[in-house]
């Protein structure tokens, strides 16, 4: 066993050292533990902090998410990323009002069965809210782990991920897997840091072994490299007497249920409209349709975990309006486009006040 029967002593010594209050810690109720959990999914504390605040105040219990409307949820959500994860805790949220009661599965199998819920999510929701003995292994428990005991195995394999699964356990406080679970994420997230951690006065320096070797920079490894795929977005801001055409994403893509302009995807950066005017898409809005281009934005990149994306904005005026709606466009006034969840690309660009654009 070595230094692991003492871990656990050693990380309850370092908590009650340590004061780090967060609106979820210490209740037990399962639908707000759920709610921090999946939004905190991808996202640090800081920023997902005040969305759980702002849902907690909208949707104060299961039910009143689940009675919520669709575009309500995502505006709500407008910021975060991840988008898929809004709409799979909706239908969660439904699925629990509806089919459930509004009472929340309590065992680990269960939990784990919800749509948008995996291994770690269900670890933490069934310590928290049921005080049942899962171990959380999250990024901040792999860089615990990989560095006190030098786990040179790569935590994204599929041999990294069971042994550090496997040591989790081995670790876990099983009458206190709440507490536990809530330390050794707290250690991760403000002693064992990813960068500049506080080595030089940490309760586990005696013990840590990547620390003994001057390596904890190296630690957790990690097999792979990250590629993204670079995406070229033109806008088209087909402007009339005030109103301006928008739709839905509906495609099984990045940004689903979010809204948009016009979209023409190129394979290249463009700067010519001519080249717009080229494309099938433009054929199909557009044919033969007198516009006056009014100004090309500047470009705007916004990256994604897998994904660059470039982007345009294409102002025009439009004389006549014009039909869309076989394509799913509606014109809507440009005042109340903040009515709306766009992805975060073109939130800047409508909040760019050298624009000029007077969109509110």
């Amino acid at each position: 066993m070595g230094f692991k029967k003492d871990f656990k002593d050693k990380l309850y010594a370092w908590s009650q050292t340590v004061h780090r209050p967060l609106p979820w810690k210490g209740i037990d109720d399962p639908y707000l533990i759920w709610l921090s959990e999946i939004l905190l999914q991808q996202t640090r504390v800081d920023q997902g902090l005040p969305y759980y605040l702002k849902f907690k105040e909208h949707y104060p219990t299961v039910e009143d998410m689940a009675n919520a409307p669709e575009d309500d949820i995502m505006k709500l959500w407008e910021g975060l990323g991840y988008y898929s994860r809004a709409r799979n805790m909706h239908a969660t949220a439904k699925y629990i009002a509806l089919e459930r009661n509004g009472i929340f599965p309590n065992t680990y199998r269960e939990i784990l069965d919800l749509k948008g819920v995996g291994p770690y999510t269900a670890a933490a929701i069934a310590s928290f809210a049921f005080n049942l003995p899962h171990a959380v292994v999250d990024g901040n428990v792999y860089r615990v782990l990989a560095r006190i005991f030098a786990i040179d195995t790569p935590s994204d394999s599929t041999e990294g991920k069971k042994q550090f699964a496997e040591l989790a356990h081995e670790l876990l406080d099983k009458e206190n897997p709440g507490k536990y679970n809530q330390a050794i994420m707290d250690f991760g997230a403000t002693q064992c840091t990813p960068k500049n951690p506080a080595c030089s006065d940490c309760v586990m320096s005696d013990h840590c072994q990547a620390f003994a070797k001057q390596a904890v920079a190296q630690y957790p490894i990690k097999t792979k490299k990250l590629k993204r795929k670079k995406r070229y977005f033109n806008y088209l801001v087909l402007n009339i007497d005030g109103q301006v055409y928008i739709r839905k994403r509906t495609q099984k893509d990045i940004w689903q249920k979010l809204y948009e302009f016009p979209l023409i995807e190129t394979t290249e950066e463009i700067s010519e409209l001519g080249d717009l005017e080229k494309s099938e898409a433009w054929q199909q809005w557009l044919h033969e349709q007198p516009v006056k281009i009014d100004r090309k934005s500047k470009p705007y990149k916004q990256t994604l975990t897998h994904q660059l994306i470039h982007a345009c904005f294409w102002e025009f005026h439009l004389d006549a309006a014009i039909n869309l709606t076989d394509f799913d466009f509606q014109l809507v006034d440009r005042k109340n486009l903040r009515k709306f969840a766009f992805p975060k690309i073109i939130d800047w660009y409508l909040g760019d006040k050298s624009l000029y654009l007077n969109l509110f």
